[in-house]
């Protein structure tokens, strides 16, 4: 069984959704620290005048807080009413995208339902878009497992507890600190993700396509056509390269 684990982000990139769809198994990683300027609360969408962060509003309450912990600021000062702001901003960015109006509803539904946990409301989000993507693999949460250890100690615990046989690796960080050594000692083959970014008409201008942006750049730019991108020819396992 192949398990893929990433923190709880607000609205992920499009290869987020890759890995979890190339996963027999995706682990959303809560029970870690939540870490400041992060993508935990945060995204990056495209307007007109390139590529802008928006951002969920947090209650700093302590630096040791968990992910699972952290609470939404849904105070009348929390970013001025942050979800109508949201909403406008995405909007004015992708009103003359082709799915914009398609998917601005359940957006809006998800975003001012004032969640008042961070990782509530980003498990909400990424339920929405994989269910548009038509990925359909099974999610756990790690403060399910009673995972221990940290960094590369605490994903190969985390392995165990699942019954992994293989754990896929983003090509990011996770090279940095991945002890693969000791995952072979266990018993469990690392495979890194093998991910290309899908190019499609991307509204509004400039006209130079930005990477790495929320999967909602993708929904609003490609509609239905979104999924395609996400639809494996063969399975998982003969799909990502050891």
């Amino acid at each position: 069984m192949i398990v893929a684990a990433h923190q709880p982000n607000f609205m992920p990139w499009v290869g987020y959704f890759d890995k979890m769809r190339k996963a027999d198994l995706f682990v959303s990683v809560d029970h870690v620290q939540m870490e400041r300027q992060s993508f935990q609360n945060r995204t990056r969408i495209k307007t007109g005048a390139g590529a802008q962060w928006i951002t969920v509003p947090v209650v700093q309450a302590s630096r040791d807080e968990l992910i699972m912990e952290k609470r939404i600021d849904n105070s009348r000062d929390g970013r001025s009413r942050w979800s109508r702001t949201m909403l406008l901003t995405l909007k004015y960015a992708y009103q003359s995208a082709p799915g914009f109006k398609a998917w601005e509803n359940a957006l809006a539904e998800v975003l001012e339902a004032r969640e008042e946990s961070l990782s509530e409301l980003n498990a909400r989000l990424i339920e929405l878009f994989r269910g548009a993507l038509g990925i359909q693999t099974p999610m756990v949460k790690s403060s399910s497992l009673a995972v221990e250890g940290r960094r590369s100690e605490m994903v190969l615990d985390l392995c165990r507890k699942v019954g992994a046989d293989a754990y896929l690796a983003g090509a990011g960080a996770s090279k940095g600190y991945l002890d693969v050594a000791a995952f072979e000692r266990a018993g469990i083959k690392v495979l890194w993700q093998d991910f290309q970014h899908p190019r499609y008409r991307q509204l509004p201008g400039p006209e130079e396509f930005i990477e790495r942006l929320s999967v909602v750049d993708m929904l609003f730019n490609c509609g239905t056509e979104a999924a395609d991108y996400f639809r494996p020819a063969v399975s998982p396992r003969t799909r990502v390269p050891a």
